[in-house]
């Protein structure tokens, strides 16, 4: 069997409670001869930083970039709200994005039919929903300078975040959005605001000229962002794969996560660079909500968005394409079958739970 080395990093609230069901399910793929998994765990998050003052530690970084990919829970929690900006627990997150140089952010957007009900929106809107949106995940106003905040006097102060992309940071996360859209519905959805933001002109001139050079083949449209966000919740299934800025890819696709029903379904890839020497590439995987500090140690939690975060890992980081599909298959199966967590229960259901869920989807889980 092939073998491949995954730092799990479970960080805050119920980060440990759903990657507890991940582990399990790499012992399950192990036994039944899908791949060898080796795995280290650190901390990350307000967890590393009652350990060791800081959002992650230097040794804990470089496992990470000594993994073949990375497993991410959650972090942060009012326990650390006091804590200075700079080892805040999200800052472990944003460091591992940059220091891996994690560009793409894929979020999948899926709604199960089994679950339609479970969304806010009508059945007709969101049943058989399916959006891939690419984020840019290591420019923009998140990461732009200067960033500060500056003192005027007489009581006044400043606030500085500068949004700056360069045009090889568009046109790479155009050929991801691209790419993926030619294996999917071949359309992709291009998202600034040109109208009012000089980076938005710039990533509309080079997403033009990069699909008419090398992507002539794939539909593509635009829309402002603001516009995008209407009509997400209009009528979503219009689209199929959306690009974006960082700013705005965070949160359209907090937005698509919703008409799911829950962000407890959902799960993410964070891409670098393939290196053309090993054909291999940094990842963090990572459920898209957060640490839920509310429900943390009550054995609640969901555990398909960190699941279906592993899934995308053996399809994005291992080739391993059918693995990923049976796990895809087993959640399916699993939601089809009636079994239901807190957060997506009706009120007629019984809620079970993290581990139930978990041991539900492997026992459904078919080589």
């Amino acid at each position: 069997m092939n073998s491949y080395k995954l730092l799990l990093l479970p960080g805050d609230g119920i980060g440990p409670e759903v990657m507890a069901e991940v582990e399990k399910m790499l012992a399950r793929l192990t036994e039944m001869g899908v791949a060898r998994f080796e795995t280290e765990r650190g901390l990350v998050g307000g967890a590393a930083y009652d350990a060791h003052g800081q959002a992650i530690s230097e040794s804990d970084m470089a496992l990470a970039m000594a993994a073949d990919a990375v497993l991410f829970g959650a972090v942060g929690g009012p326990k650390w709200d006091g804590v200075p900006y700079e080892v805040r627990p999200e800052a472990g997150l944003l460091r591992l994005r940059k220091d891996l140089a994690l560009f793409a952010n894929l979020r999948p957007a899926i709604c199960y039919p089994a679950l339609a009900e479970a969304s806010s929106l009508k059945r007709e809107i969101v049943e058989g929903l399916d959006i891939m949106i690419v984020r840019e995940l290591t420019g923009g106003v998140y990461f732009g300078e200067p960033k500060q905040i500056i003192d005027l006097g007489n009581g006044q102060k400043r606030g500085i975040d500068t949004q700056v992309y360069d045009t090889y940071e568009i046109e790479r996360i155009g050929r991801v959005a691209f790419e993926l859209a030619r294996k999917r519905r071949n359309k992709v959805t291009s998202s600034e605001k040109r109208n009012v933001m000089k980076s938005g002109v710039l990533w509309h001139e080079t997403i033009v000229a990069l699909h008419r050079r090398d992507y002539a083949d794939v539909t593509l449209e635009h829309q402002l962002a603001d516009s995008l966000a209407m009509q997400l919740v209009r009528w979503p299934k219009q689209f199929d794969v959306i690009v974006t800025d960082n700013l705005f890819g965070d949160m359209l696709s907090d937005i698509a996560a919703m008409l799911t029903g829950s962000l407890g379904m959902l799960p993410s890839a964070s891409l670098g660079e393939v290196d053309k020497a090993t054909d291999k590439r940094r990842a963090l995987y990572e459920p898209v909500h957060g640490s839920a500090p509310d429900i943390a140690g009550k054995g609640m939690a969901n555990p398909i968005a960190m699941i279906g975060s592993l899934a995308m890992c053996l399809r994005y980081s291992f080739g391993l394409g059918d693995a990923a599909d049976a796990v895809d298959a087993a959640i399916s199966a699993t939601l089809a079958a009636g079994l239901r967590t807190a957060d997506i229960k009706s009120d007629a259901r019984e809620a079970i739970s993290t581990s139930a869920m978990g041991d539900a989807i492997i026992a459904r889980l078919k080589a």
